[in-house]
């Protein structure tokens, strides 16, 4: 349990990071419209971390991944490797960032529209939104980390939207990826209980269809078998003395150009 607990100067380090991450997923979405490339979207998060906040896309080359993002266009649940794909009205695109700063980690995403959308997408969209939130406000010492998963899969599933179960949240710190597993599907008062100190992604990923995915000869790009839209959000949350707080909430809005 000790291991799950970041001491105060790891928690402020985590901060930094995450707003970071913040900034960068909140500079990017005035460039997500049509005729624009994924692979441009990587370029200018690379250009705006590394020049601008004098950081480390922590995607990159993490694993033999080849991109500073990630973008998980439509049908593709995650990893998605930025390529010349042209983004078209009516597509979505969960752009997600990582950042590593002072050797630490800040990490979240947020699925975007393509300009217009139908009603249908736009509405699922939002109950992912409300999906993450919901469980979010549950949050708080000595509760077990399975009502995590529970309050996601019942409201998912409430919504028909299905969970994709075979990629979960993580702890998050010195190293990208750590324990403790946040699953997005479980039971209710069971597994470890959270402790102040604690600091997690929670990151569900739904489908509009089935949850029966497969993963491309890119060894990355994960998609959905039955070529439904997925779509996913992703915060960092640091649980606190008395319940808990998001640490990559959206950022004030830099200026940034190509």
């Amino acid at each position: 349990m000790k291991n799950l607990i970041k001491k105060q100067d790891e928690i402020n380090k985590i901060k930094l990071s995450c707003k970071l991450a913040a900034e960068t997923l909140n500079m990017i979405e005035k460039f997500i419209k049509p005729n624009i490339t994924t692979n441009t979207l990587n370029n200018i998060c690379h250009k705006f971390i590394t020049n601008i906040q004098k950081a480390m896309p922590a995607p990159l080359n993490y694993n033999g991944y080849p991109k500073s993002i990630c973008t998980s266009v439509n049908n593709v649940i995650c990893h998605g490797i930025p390529n010349n794909y042209f983004l078209k009205e009516g597509d979505i695109v969960n752009i997600d960032i990582t950042i590593k700063k002072n050797e630490y980690h800040g990490d979240t995403s947020k699925t975007f529209i393509v300009l217009k959308i139908k009603n249908k997408i736009k509405k699922s969209i939002q109950n992912t939104h409300a999906c993450l939130f919901n469980t979010i406000k549950i949050l708080k010492p000595n509760i077990n980390i399975g009502n995590i998963g529970f309050f996601i899969q019942n409201y998912a599933q409430k919504k028909k939207l299905s969970i994709v179960k075979e990629y979960c949240g993580h702890g998050i710190g010195k190293n990208f990826h750590e324990n403790p597993k946040i699953l997005h599907y479980g039971k209710k008062n069971t597994g470890i209980k959270l402790k102040p100190g604690m600091v997690f992604t929670i990151e569900p990923m739904l489908n509009l269809g089935e949850c029966t995915n497969k993963t491309l000869n890119d060894k990355w790009t994960v998609i959905t078998k039955d070529k439904s839209l997925s779509i996913q959000i992703e915060h960092t949350i640091l649980i606190t003395k008395k319940n808990y707080e998001i640490l990559t909430i959206k950022q004030k809005k830099i200026c940034f150009k190509q």
